[in-house]
Order: structure tokens, then C-alpha cells, then sequence
């Protein structure tokens, strides 16, 4: 109907250009927006260290969880039919394709090594995030954190990294341009250099010095 009324009156063919534009525009763009949110909140992750090894939770808002999940397949074609015996929430933890995503998008490396990654299972994924666990060859001080989750879908997606284990910077943002970032955790807080041990020894050590001398006294005295 639009195509034969441009016809009968010869619009010209710019102003049907711009009309066509204006058209998909206004059909494209909504059902665009209802896949994907990348310019509200960012997504957050919490990263800790002890010893070897590190610990990270990254937690996007639920309709992130559902673009990501349309993204790999993890859903039903509508068209085809939609399961209804299990939720949003079971169809992404069930899904081998978001682990895989997940495990491809997150990881931690140490002096230029990847650390073995892990992923705990993802029933509560809305509420606990994804939650990962990373093997280093050596003590955690210093390692790099790449988080580029979403990016994939919209460049605007963007990460808020917090260390819950004191490291500079306590707080770093990963973004499309910038998805790795360099943390350095304090040695003593992430047990890469405990100093108990050494207090312990010296106390020990003052305590047996101490002993000598009074021994040392005692029989200088017995002598005299």
C-alpha cells in the first residue's frame, strides 16, 4: 500500500529513501532493544585471592543473562514452541553453550600463564552470578583479570571489577577497549607471604634469649 501510493505520486527518490529508512527505524530498532540493555547499569564482578588461587563472581542484571542466552542458543526458537516445564534461570544453567561462553569470556592469567579456570554450577545464577575459580602456578600478588562477557553483543556492555581482597586498584572498570586490567594483591592479605610465621619466630627467639641471659645471670651469681 505505502509502495503503490509513492508510485501514483512520484514522490522523489530521496524522500522514499528517507521514509524507508525512517520505517525500519521504527519496526528494527524496539525489537533491537528488547534483546539487549547495554547502556543501563554495568554488570559487577567480585575478585579475591588466597594463597595459589583466585576467586571471581561475575553478576549481570537478569535481561543481560536472557540477551546472552538468546546469543548462544540457549533458548527455544518461539516459532518452533517454547518448553515451559523449566524457567529462564534452569535453561541458561542447563545450557553447555553459556559455560563455554562463559569459560571462553573470563580468565585470569599470571606472568603471562593462564591459570586453570573453573566454573561452579549455574542454578542460582540470578542471585550468585557465575562463579569461578582460578588455579595459579604461584602465589597470587600480581595477575591479570579479563572480563569481556556481552562486549560480543554491544560494545557498551562494560564490567565493574571490585577486589574483595585489598589489591590496587580496589576498583577497575573492564570495558570493549579496555577488557584487561592488572591487579596486585597485598602479599600478607592473600597469603602469598604470611606474616605470622616470621612474628612467631622472633617472639620465639626473644623468649629464648631471654632464657639465656637469665640462666647466663644466675650462674655468674652462683659463682661470685
Amino acid at each position: 500500500m505505502i509502495l503503490s501510493f509513492i508510485a501514483r505520486v512520484r514522490v522523489p527518490l530521496v524522500v522514499v529513501t528517507m521514509f524507508a529508512a525512517m520505517f525500519v527505524t521504527m519496526v528494527v530498532a524496539p525489537a533491537q532493544a528488547a534483546a539487549a540493555h547495554p547502556f543501563g547499569p554495568p554488570s559487577t564482578a567480585r575478585i579475591g585471592a588466597e594463597g595459589s588461587r583466585v576467586t571471581l563472581a561475575w553478576m549481570p542484571a537478569e535481561d543481560d543473562w536472557v540477551a546472552l542466552g538468546r546469543s548462544v542458543g540457549a533458548f527455544e526458537d518461539p516459532a518452533v514452541g517454547t518448553d515451559t516445564t523449566l524457567t529462564g534461570e534452569e535453561k541458561l544453567a542447563r545450557s553447555p553453550a553459556v559455560r563455554d561462553y562463559l569459560l571462553a569470556r573470563v580468565g585470569v592469567t599470571q606472568a603471562g600463564r593462564p591459570c586453570a579456570a573453573g566454573l561452579a554450577p549455574l542454578e542460582r545464577l540470578l542471585a550468585e552470578g557465575a562463579r569461578f575459580s582460578f588455579e595459579c602456578a604461584n602465589p597470587v600478588v600480581e595477575i591479570d583479570v579479563r572480563i569481556d562477557a556481552l562486549t560480543d553483543l554491544h560494545e557498551a556492555y562494560r564490567t565493574v571489577l571490585t577486589a574483595e581482597t585489598p589489591a590496587t586498584p580496589a576498583q577497575a572498570m573492564l570495558t570493549a577497549a579496555t577488557a584487561t586490567r592488572r591487579l596486585r594483591f597485598d602479599p600478607s592479605a592473600a597469603g602469598g607471604v604470611s606474616l605470622v610465621v616470621p612474628a612467631v619466630a622472633l617472639v620465639a627467639a626473644l623468649g629464648a634469649l631471654a632464657a639465656f641471659l637469665v640462666r647466663r645471670r644466675r650462674h655468674a651469681g652462683a659463682r661470685g
